[in-house]
C-alpha cells in the first residue's frame, strides 16, 4: 500500500477503556457527529469544540489496509463549506455521535445513543516504528486495533445488544 497524491497512510491503534478519563486530564473536548454513507467508504463529519469556535466539516474516504496492525489503510480528507456539508448531509447515512476528549497522546471517544457506555481510545502515529513502540496507558483495558467491530463504520450500525456482547468478550460490562 502506498500513499498517493491525495491519500496518506493512516496509522492508529485503538483501545477499550472501562470509563472516561478524569476531566482534569482533558485538554480539548469536541462533539462529533459522523455520517457513514451506505455502500461507500465515505464518512461525513461535523466536529465542534465545546469551548466555541467554528465547526469543522469534512468528507473522508478510508480505504482499509486489509491486514492486521497499526496501518489502518489510506485516508483522504476534504474540508467542506457549510453549503457543501448540508448538501451531503441530506444523503441517507448511518449516524454515530460521540464526544472526543483529547488526553495526549490519546483521543478518547465517549459514545452517545445506543452506544452509551462505550469508551474507545486511539493513538495516531507518524511511522510504523512509533506505532510498534507505543506503550498504552494502564487505563487501557484491551487493545482492539485488529477488531473491525470497533471501527466507526461498524459501530454506526451496531445495536446495543451486539455491543454488550462484543465488550463482554474483552471482560468489559456495558453499564
Amino acid at each position: 500500500m502506498h500513499a498517493g497524491k491525495y491519500a496518506r497512510v493512516e496509522r492508529e491503534r485503538r483501545f477499550l477503556l472501562e470509563a472516561p478519563p478524569a476531566p482534569s486530564s482533558v485538554t480539548v473536548t469536541r462533539v462529533i457527529t459522523d455520517r457513514y454513507l451506505p455502500g461507500t467508504r465515505l464518512r461525513l463529519r461535523h466536529s465542534e469544540r465545546r469551548d466555541g469556535g467554528a465547526a469543522e466539516l469534512k468528507l473522508t474516504q478510508k480505504i482499509p489496509a486489509g491486514r492486521p496492525g497499526a496501518v489502518q489503510g489510506l485516508i483522504t480528507t476534504t474540508y467542506l463549506s457549510r453549503a457543501e456539508y448540508d448538501l451531503l448531509a441530506s444523503l441517507p447515512a448511518a449516524v454515530l455521535t460521540k464526544t472526543r476528549l483529547s488526553v495526549p497522546p490519546l483521543g478518547v471517544d465517549v459514545f452517545d445513543g445506543p452506544l452509551t457506555g462505550l469508551v474507545l481510545a486511539e493513538a495516531e502515529f507518524a511511522d510504523d516504528e512509533e506505532a510498534l513502540a507505543f506503550e498504552p496507558p494502564a487505563e487501557c483495558a484491551a487493545e482492539v486495533t485488529d477488531d473491525i467491530r470497533f471501527t466507526g463504520g461498524s459501530l454506526a450500525t451496531a445495536s446495543r445488544e451486539a455491543l454488550a456482547g462484543w465488550l463482554a468478550e474483552y471482560g468489559i460490562r456495558l453499564g
